[in-house]
């Protein structure tokens, strides 16, 4: 381990097992084509030095901690390296709009943006693979009527295709985190555009996961422009509803100004 020190304000909890630094690595499947791929906080470089390893990959690594970078540029001084706040970055742009992956052990503080990120990326972004804490990465994966179904696991889903590919116990890191952690991958579904406004969809899936003790009936009563919930939703509860079933109700709503 190298003598960079996790930051609490930056949610760093290096990784010290190289077998798993390896396994993530290995893990990406070059889905889409892609030779780009971005890193996320590398940190002390435990996934850094084996996706450099990799063939035909060019590798981008964002890094804001000022001395984790000064100790990525000492390490290998050929790496392309941007000292930065990952989502106030244009990805795309960090590939002349080429398509890439995303990879990374993502600091749990922000892990959730960092999805919204790579959603507002999709047209480039074919492929995720990272550690995200084990609460967030079921959240993103869970099917219609798993507990921990909600609004991020519809919203990516419309977008991609979420497996769990392994868990990641709590000592395998510095400084060990109070929770287990999981890996997993999302592979960029054949989804173009949605066939409803998109503003809508999210509006719809974020107002019924608010109340989703109450059947759609009531938790959309009165939302703008929805006379109605479709027939065979009224009754059931946001949980149960797959990405379709949200859009066929996004579809429902009559266009006009938000309330």
């Amino acid at each position: 381990m190298s003598h960079v020190r996790p930051k609490k304000h930056f949610g760093q909890h290096f990784l010290k097992e190289d077998p798993i630094a390896r396994r993530i690595v290995e893990a990406l499947t070059r889905h889409g084509g892609y030779r780009h791929v971005i890193e996320v906080g590398p940190g002390t470089g435990a996934l850094t030095k084996h996706l450099l390893e990799q063939p035909g990959l060019a590798l981008t690594c964002v890094e804001l901690d000022a001395e984790a970078a000064a100790h990525l540029r000492h390490t290998w001084p050929m790496l392309r390296l941007v000292e930065g706040d990952l989502l106030k970055l244009d990805l795309s742009s960090l590939t002349d709009g080429e398509p890439f992956a995303l990879v990374g052990n993502f600091p749990y503080n922000i892990s959730t943006e960092i999805v919204f990120h790579v959603l507002a990326h999709r047209d480039h972004c074919t492929e995720v693979v990272g550690m995200f804490q084990k609460e967030v990465a079921d959240r993103l994966a869970a099917p219609p009527g798993s507990r921990t179904y909600g609004v991020t696991s519809v919203l990516t889903q419309a977008w991609y295709t979420v497996d769990r590919l392994f868990h990641v116990e709590p000592g395998s890191f510095i400084p060990p985190p109070k929770v287990r952690s999981s890996v997993i991958r999302m592979l960029r579904n054949s989804t173009d555009k949605l066939p409803c406004d998109e503003d809508t969809f999210r509006r719809v899936v974020k107002a019924a996961f608010n109340q989703r003790r109450k059947t759609l009936h009531n938790a959309l009563k009165g939302f703008p422009g929805l006379d109605a919930v479709p027939a065979p939703y009224a009754r059931l509860r946001a949980e149960a509803l797959s990405v379709q079933d949200f859009i066929v109700i996004a579809q429902a709503v009559r266009p006009g100004p938000v309330a």
